[in-house]
């Protein structure tokens, strides 16, 4: 196990045990401790799990996982449809949950919940809720790149000076959001020569936003597109590697908030108990354990943000109507695919 496996295990006892002390009586929604719900999960088990298992210690609700790619699993819940033994679904990025907002399969979350973040961290029809953020960035070795090199906004990636000096991760569901609100801001023929122009570099392919951190780091490629807390958690496991982050102007497209969001399915048999796990997520020590564990932003008002970044209110997170990702994914992936980009 690793240390900061073990800190995330300690800080989660941390908040279980304050919590207990102040309600000893704690029930679930429907006055009981014997229910039980069924998450799906589109973040990583080693990160979900150890949330789950503190809830349930907390509460008495047993918590069933099933853990996957946030669009494959929104495929699926289309594929189960009232059948599915889904309650709460858990994406790694708002597109699939507009897709399922779209199709009805989203129930709507009570004023309470929601408001516990900003207006542009929750759907505007209250269907699901944002947990944590996280922010477009460019990552670059700086044994290999000139500061004065970087760019001053993604849409440069595409000049031929940057041919195969920056890898992208088509098939990652951040870069598939990002691109959706390039499609939303710009129009899919503006976009569509974005990617072939991305195409046209030979960017390098990875799977994800880790494996591009960890390829900058040993100087494989020169930079990437990402999420700005994969570099921090790089650099807090390894202070010496060479990978730093490179934030692009607060109105870029490239500088786009990313929020990982949350929702109770229409269909669940425990709304009620589904939405007491989002406030769950959503309570100020649970908050605080996201930002100290995983280096991403907090949505919750009133709680820090991880040290090295800048602040979220400086970014226009309200330019995107994170609404709209979800209508425009299917055509994304699409686009992404026909333009050559995938290698």
């Amino acid at each position: 196990m690793t240390n900061s496996k073990r800190l995330f295990g300690v800080l989660l006892a941390f908040i279980f045990l304050a919590t207990a002390c102040g309600n000893d009586n704690e029930t679930t929604a429907d006055g009981g401790t014997s229910e039980s719900i069924t998450v799906y999960s589109g973040r990583s088990e080693d990160l979900i799990q150890p949330l789950l298992d503190a809830f349930t210690a907390e509460t008495g609700v047993e918590v069933e996982a099933r853990y996957g790619d946030s669009a494959e699993l929104a495929l699926l819940i289309q594929t189960e449809g009232s059948s599915s033994p889904a309650d709460v679904v858990i994406s790694q990025s708002p597109g699939a949950l507009g897709l399922l907002a779209g199709e009805g399969r989203l129930a709507p979350l009570g004023d309470d919940l929601t408001s516990m973040v900003g207006a542009g961290f929750r759907a505007s029809d209250s269907t699901w809720v944002g947990i944590t953020g996280r922010i477009r960035v460019v990552v670059y070795n700086a044994d290999l790149v000139d500061a004065a090199d970087l760019p001053d906004s993604v849409l440069d990636l595409t000049d031929p000076a940057y041919a195969g000096r920056v890898a992208v991760a088509p098939g990652n569901g951040s870069f598939q959001d990002f691109v959706t609100a390039m499609r939303n801001e710009l129009g899919d023929d503006d976009t569509l020569v974005w990617l072939e122009g991305m195409a046209a570099n030979d960017s390098p392919n990875y799977p994800k936003n880790s494996a591009i951190v960890e390829a900058v780091g040993r100087g494989e490629v020169e930079m990437g597109l990402v999420n700005h807390y994969y570099n921090l958690r790089a650099l807090e496991a390894d202070p010496s590697v060479a990978s730093v982050n490179h934030f692009l102007p607060a109105d870029d497209l490239g500088a786009l908030v990313i929020v990982t969001g949350a929702a109770v399915l229409s269909s669940s048999d425990a709304p009620a108990t589904g939405q007491q796990l989002l406030e769950w997520m959503l309570s100020e020590s649970t908050q605080g354990t996201f930002a100290a564990e995983t280096q991403e932003y907090p949505l919750r008002d009133g709680v820090a943000s991880p040290d090295g970044v800048p602040a979220l209110d400086g970014f226009a997170v309200d330019t995107i109507d994170y609404d709209l990702l979800g209508d425009g994914l299917t055509g994304t992936i699409e686009l992404i695919r026909s333009s050559g980009i995938e290698q």
